[in-house]
């Protein structure tokens, strides 16, 4: 098994994906299982997110990899990553392994905004829990 495909396991896992999920899904099986909406799956193919092969009849055939790719994303939008964000760093994996060093210093900026957005919501707990305890309540361990 590849790097990539350890990578994709990790991902789909993260969705919580069913172990007896098809080899090939339409766009409303993909968008059940990963809880987008066909609009949101369409756009990121519109824009270059995903790439989705079609079948003889010209329907989207989500395949795991597709699917893997659309967790990776779905969890960078999450830590409120801009999609052009997203789109570039796809653009330098798709240029090949000499960007490494341009999508890790992309991926520790972004977490380097995350860990602040986690400090500032620790301290917003703490004040909200100091507040709770205050009027009788009780704060969560």
């Amino acid at each position: 098994m590849t790097v990539t495909q350890v990578l994709d396991v990790q991902l789909l896992g993260l969705l919580e994906l069913p172990a007896d999920l098809p080899e090939q899904l339409s766009i409303a099986e993909a968008a059940e299982v990963t809880g987008l909406t066909a609009h949101t799956l369409r756009y990121y193919e519109r824009i270059g997110l995903v790439r989705v092969p079609r079948d003889e009849s010209g329907y989207r055939c989500y395949q795991r990899e597709t699917l893997a790719r659309i967790a990776f994303i779905t969890r960078l939008r999450a830590s409120d990553m801009p999609v052009s964000t997203i789109s570039h760093y796809l653009d330098l994996v798709e240029q090949g392994k000499h960007t490494e060093p341009q999508r890790l210093a992309l991926m520790e900026e972004h977490r380097a905004g995350i860990q602040r957005r986690l400090r500032d919501l620790q301290a917003a707990l703490a004040v909200t829990e100091y507040k709770i305890t205050v009027y009788g309540g009780t704060a969560t361990p």
